[in-house]
């Protein structure tokens, strides 16, 4: 029967009740089923929905070309195919408070277990990028009530995103990550880390803020030396991408692929995808 072996329990209760443990909670990025289902295999806790990697995956940059409904429509991919809770990004909420509101909705029903909303102004630029730039702090944290105000009594976790660093400087990041959390969100999320003293300043400036970081820059026990409640991992997809870019290279420039097993992977691969039906 279809969705038989998925657990039961509201991915947003299991999500909160294993960030009662203070251990790290590190999650993948994941942007189709076949990826989520092999992090389930692999042991982990959770998956995160990169909308970075769901914009690709549609051939699309991250520059807010891709909308409510194309990443509505892979939260529910996400969580139906490995049944982990899924952390999703929700970009800016795709609008005003009225429309985060019906982002929030349309994520729960997804089966998202928790989801971040950003203060860039629309539309937005990924994180890793230059140029962005944010809304006033008041306007976020009004969205951000509006969406806890959206979600059921036992609905997704509410995450704050700013990605002021770029533009204004750490004061500023640490001022609305933590007028975000006076808002209502359950955890902040400072994006643009790109070097290992802002990591550091990071975890030092809010050790006392529940803590999102996203990045690989290092190794998943460092980071959870420095305190971080959650850690989206972002080195699955960088692998993923220099792995199929190699392969499809050597398949052009020698006709063939090296490291290929042969047929027998087919089998694993449907085996993989069965577990889940």
């Amino acid at each position: 029967m279809p969705g038989s072996q998925r657990t039961a329990e509201n991915p947003a209760v299991t999500l909160r009740r294993r960030l009662a443990n203070p251990a790290t909670l590190l999650a993948p990025f994941v942007y189709d089923g076949l990826q989520a289902r092999l992090c389930e295999q692999a042991g982990f806790e959770a998956v995160y929905m990169s909308g970075f990697g769901t914009a690709a995956a549609l051939g699309r940059p991250d520059m807010g070309l891709i909308g409510l409904t194309e990443m509505s429509a892979n939260v529910e991919v996400i969580a139906r195919s490995s049944g982990l809770p899924a952390i999703c990004d929700a970009d800016t909420g795709y609008g005003d408070e009225a429309q985060v509101r019906n982002t929030v909705e349309m994520y729960q029903r997804a089966g998202a277990a928790a989801l971040h909303l950003e203060d860039q102004v629309w539309p937005k630029r990924c994180g890793y990028l230059d140029g962005k730039q944010v809304v006033p702090i008041d306007d976020m944290t009004a969205k951000l009530r509006a969406a806890c105000a959206a979600r059921s009594t036992d609905g997704p976790l509410i995450i704050g995103r700013t990605d002021a660093l770029a533009v204004h400087g750490w004061d500023e990041a640490e001022r609305r990550a933590r007028a975000y959390i006076e808002a209502g969100a359950d955890l902040a999320f400072v994006d643009g880390i790109h070097t290992e003293a802002d990591l550091d300043t990071y975890a030092q400036r809010l050790e006392d803020v529940p803590l999102v970081y996203n990045g690989h820059m290092l190794a998943a026990d460092e980071l959870a030396q420095r305190g971080f409640r959650i850690v989206i991992h972002s080195g699955t997809m960088v692998a993923a991408f220099e792995a199929f870019r190699e392969a499809v290279r050597a398949l052009k420039r020698d006709g063939t692929v090296p490291g290929v097993s042969g047929t027998a992977v087919f089998a694993e691969i449907a085996q993989t995808l069965n577990a889940r039906i």
